[in-house]
């Protein structure tokens, strides 16, 4: 069974219920492995690499490569 049918019957078999508890617990799962996966995927960074960071942007700032709000917006603008 693909990821598709099986968020299909996940959903069908969600809409029949009539429990509020089960709904909620349901929710709260799914709100808490969101978390874990998240927090999985970023990771903490040291000192080092958030200074390298900021020096990358400290350099990108001066080299002018860099794109304004206002240009940003233009742009999305342009995806309509």
């Amino acid at each position: 069974m693909d990821i598709q049918t099986k968020k299909l019957h996940f959903v069908q078999e969600f809409l029949r219920l009539n429990d509020e508890t089960l709904i909620d617990k349901l929710n709260d799962l799914l709100r808490m492995e969101k978390r874990k996966k998240i927090e999985k995927e970023f990771k903490q960074l040291s000192v080092k690499e958030f200074n390298d960071l900021i020096d990358s942007a400290e350099s990108d700032s001066e080299n002018g490569r860099l794109t304004s709000a206002r240009e940003l917006e233009n742009e999305i603008d342009l995806w309509n």
